[in-house]
């Protein structure tokens, strides 16, 4: 008997859903950083086995009043996990507070499918607290399994994928057993630039920005060895905001791209040349033409 399905991981921003995904899957499939509204898009990230395969699926934070259209379209992707899922894993972290009204748990609970509660972060929490914490929660929702785990130190999550390979329906591999990803090598390397705009860069700023891979071509180096050029463009919402990207002299960006460009080596397994390129693209955020154009 071969069990599927599809593995859906919700929750609010900065509660660890990227990290636990990453965790879960073993690779690097989502960027981490300690910002909110780091995930902008839904990523699916792939565990196959011989008799098995769980499609898991990271999504942006629900965010209760969207500023913009983008942030918008982050809610339509976060709310869809609710439409498809096998079964939904519910992350949340011990200092976040939920109003009973609040309409992610009422979503929560007209889940028909096997729906477990992640409480991640416990090592910030005692054990008799996390118990009182467990109990609380599952007096406010029937969750069909509770796993306290710490994403970050990866604590308690091979539980996890244990119990939920136990709750997949039989069903048939929807990927390629060798495939990890949904999404092609151009995505990845956007995000990787995107997650060190937002290590690297101060208050709207990150959030102002979005990149696209323009090329991405396969040479060697002078000595025979293999060389990938990616040229990318970092699209800002206001010219005040390219000359701070760019940096005095070009400062900032080098060093962005030199952070970047040691993550492509690492994840391509490949000496990168990367060039990166500035353009304003007036309020984008609230664009429709230009958020289709950005994927969303």
């Amino acid at each position: 008997m071969h069990k599927s399905g599809f593995v859906n991981i919700i929750g609010r921003p900065n509660v660890g859903k990227s990290t636990l995904m990453n965790a879960l899957v073993g690779e690097r499939m989502s960027i981490i950083t300690n910002k909110p509204q780091t995930t902008r898009h839904r990523i699916i990230g792939l565990v196959s086995g011989d008799d098995f395969q769980a499609v898991f699926s990271d999504t942006p934070g629900i965010i209760d009043t969207p500023s913009y259209l983008m942030q918008e379209a982050m809610n339509r992707f976060a709310h869809s996990t609710f439409e498809d899922g096998d079964i939904m894993l519910f992350v949340t972290e011990p200092a976040e507070k939920y109003e009973d009204e609040d309409p992610i748990l009422q979503r929560l609970r007209e889940v028909q499918v096997p729906l477990f509660l992640v409480i991640n972060k416990i090592d910030t929490l005692a054990d008799e607290a996390l118990l009182q914490l467990i109990q609380e929660w599952n007096q406010r929702i029937p969750f069909t399994e509770t796993l306290p785990v710490s994403a970050m130190q990866q604590t308690n999550t091979d539980r996890l994928l244990q119990v939920i390979l136990q709750h997949l329906p039989e069903g048939p591999a929807y990927y390629p057993k060798d495939q990890l990803t949904d999404r092609p090598e151009r995505f990845f390397i956007s995000e990787i630039i995107r997650e060190k705009i937002l290590l690297l860069y101060q208050q709207e700023i990150p959030y102002s920005c979005e990149v696209i891979v323009t090329s991405f071509k396969e040479d060697t180096t002078k000595n025979g060895d293999p060389l990938i050029r990616i040229g990318a463009e970092i699209f800002v919402a206001r010219k005040t905001q390219k000359s701070i990207i760019i940096g005095k002299g070009g400062g900032a960006i080098r060093k962005l791209g030199m952070e970047a460009r040691k993550d492509m080596e690492e994840w391509l397994e490949s000496k990168v040349f990367l060039e990166l390129h500035v353009k304003v693209k007036e309020n984008w955020r609230n664009d429709e033409r230009s958020l289709k154009h950005f994927g969303y």
